[in-house]
């Protein structure tokens, strides 16, 4: 019996110590894995370099991320775009201008220099001044300080320039949280802080916010700052607009400086004339 059953196990014993005979089953992981090297019909295909490690892969994604072909880290980001100079031959084309000093002055020669044009449902303003502390426009209803909307250009000790909104209270300017400002844009350079910034045209009705959309007299005003925050304006009475500006209606004013202002009168004028001809023919 013994040996009826040992040569029935024979065949199965052969193939167990025939290697050749062994057949290895895949598992359907392993079907996978094999087919991410091959095409939708078996074709070879792109072949996965990673290794089966995560710690392996993370590494290997870090390096690829922050190091060039060479090996060396990418450069940083590339700095900010400089602010860009404020165009004057735009004046009284596709901007309203208004410009305070000497005559033919522009916006880096100016002693006060501000633009608006519309953008959109937007203002955009830009101003400049001969200062190393703030510049600012307000917009009233009447020629007074008083119970006025600011938007305000401040140099910081930092050497940036933010855009600040205030509210005029009387003869001080009460800085406001709610700043309708946005895109700003601010340098101080050559002693001159220059600044540009859009503001909607339309606002929720607010004592200290006014709709661009109307007219309104322009003050204007410039200093210095303190620690970024502004102190009393440069002359006793800054200039303001002799009319309403209108941002649908886009003007070029010249205004000429109190230097220019006592030459350019009239009266002045003849009062010279006089003078020199008094001279010219000497007394009797």
């Amino acid at each position: 019996m013994f040996a009826m059953l040992s040569l029935s196990k024979l065949p199965q014993l052969l193939l167990l110590l025939n290697p050749g005979c062994w057949r290895v089953v895949s598992s359907p992981t392993d079907d996978n894995a094999a087919r991410g090297g091959h095409g939708d019909h078996g074709e070879p295909g792109h072949k996965e370099t990673h290794q089966d490690s995560y710690s392996t892969f993370a590494s290997e994604f870090l390096e690829s991320r922050y190091l060039t072909d060479e090996g060396y880290p990418f450069p940083t980001a590339p700095p900010v775009d400089p602010f860009a100079k404020i165009k004057v031959s735009d004046c009284g084309i596709t901007k309203g201008c208004i410009r305070y000093g000497k005559p033919g002055c522009d916006a880096e020669t100016c002693d006060y220099f501000l633009s608006y044009r519309r953008i959109g449902a937007d203002v955009e303003y830009e101003m400049s001044a001969d200062t190393d502390g703030w510049v600012a426009v307000g917009f009233s209803s009447d020629k007074k300080m008083g119970g006025d909307d600011v938007m305000g250009c401040v140099h910081d000790d930092n050497g940036r320039v933010r855009i600040h909104h205030f509210y005029n209270v009387g003869q001080w300017a009460k800085e406001i949280k709610r700043n309708p400002a946005r895109d700003e844009e601010g340098i101080f350079e050559n002693n001159r802080v220059t600044c540009r910034f859009k503001r909607p045209l339309y606002v929720p009705r607010e004592e200290t916010l006014v709709d661009l959309h109307l007219s309104w007299y322009y003050l204007f005003a410039w200093g210095p700052a303190i620690q970024g925050s502004i102190t009393r304006h440069d002359i006793d009475s800054p200039p303001v607009s002799d009319h309403m500006i209108s941002i649908y209606k886009y003007e070029d004013i010249f205004m000429p400086s109190t230097a220019y202002q006592t030459f350019s009168s009239p009266f002045c004028l003849l009062l010279i004339v006089a003078l020199t001809f008094y001279l010219l023919m000497g007394t009797p």
